[in-house]
């Protein structure tokens, strides 16, 4: 829409809503996009309910079309907006990182359950990206000593500036896995690439980085490199807890006991997918 067309011309958010969804777009989709373009927490759906005959400005109108249209191409709705919350946690996202997904707070979820509440346990989160991991455990053990690591710079770029945002002590180093990390820790956590690379997925997750998602033949590289290099930086009984494909669980399990690890198990996400392993060092190792 030009920004010079009337008000008659201009939708009402109603009608605003109603286009998007006849072009294919998902009702929350088109919902927070609204919201966004409007100035709007994105919380505010009820917002949009009790307002729904006010008539968007010529900015406003042209910025949900915009929106919308990429939306449409798969841009991830976060990266639309600049920001993602993860358990419970503001982030700034944007191209240079994964969008945070809502299967990752198992890994937290679990992780938390072997880091007591007033610890002041060596963590590390490898593949940090936007920092999501890291500084949920933070945020939920602030005696922790957290080390989020990344090979992208433009990456821990993203991460570093929520930790400042968020005022989070974690700490940041640039090493591929764990390569540049010194040390041993009581807990090491990972959401690396898992995707295999032909996955039938990736077409609809092209405008994230691809560095992030897939990781050869099979999507298992990374978590093969994780699990052989973790074993010199975990204190004995410490913790490698690893998200991946909702089919790898078994896979991954097999890695993690032919690098040595013990009580080795899986937890699934809120759908029932098997989201998670991990497996624990041995004492006597």
């Amino acid at each position: 829409m030009s920004e010079h067309s009337s008000d008659a011309t201009l939708p009402t958010v109603a009608q605003a809503l109603q286009h998007a969804l006849a072009q294919g777009l998902a009702r929350i989709d088109a919902q927070v996009l609204l919201l966004h373009v409007m100035g709007r927490a994105t919380h505010e759906r009820a917002w949009l309910l009790t307002h729904d005959d006010q008539v968007l400005t010529a900015q406003q109108a042209q910025h949900y079309t915009n929106c919308c249209t990429q939306r449409l191409d798969a841009v991830p709705v976060a990266y639309l907006t600049g920001c993602k919350e993860f358990f419970g946690l503001p982030l700034r996202v944007d191209a240079r990182v994964l969008d945070p997904r809502p299967d990752t707070e198992t890994l937290v979820e679990w992780a938390l359950e072997l880091l007591p509440a007033d610890g002041r346990e060596r963590v590390l989160d490898l593949g940090t990206g936007s920092g999501a991991i890291a500084l949920a455990l933070q945020s939920q053990r602030p005696q922790a000593q957290v080390l989020a690591v990344d090979a992208s710079s433009d990456a821990l770029a993203v991460a570093q500036a929520n930790a400042q945002a968020l005022q989070l002590p974690v700490q940041f180093l640039a090493s591929n896995w764990l390569e540049q990390v010194t040390g041993t820790f009581a807990l090491i956590v990972s959401n690396p690439p898992y995707i295999r690379e032909d996955d039938a997925h990736m077409p609809a997750l092209r405008h994230e980085p691809r560095q992030a998602l897939t990781s050869g033949a099979d999507g298992l590289d990374d978590i093969r490199a994780i699990a052989r290099q973790a074993r010199a930086h975990l204190l004995p009984g410490g913790w490698l807890l690893l998200e991946h494909g909702w089919d790898q669980a078994q896979d991954v399990q097999a890695i993690l006991h032919a690098a040595g690890f013990a009580s080795v198990c899986s937890r699934q996400d809120l759908a029932g997918q098997w989201r998670c392993s991990g497996g624990q060092w041995p004492a006597c190792a």
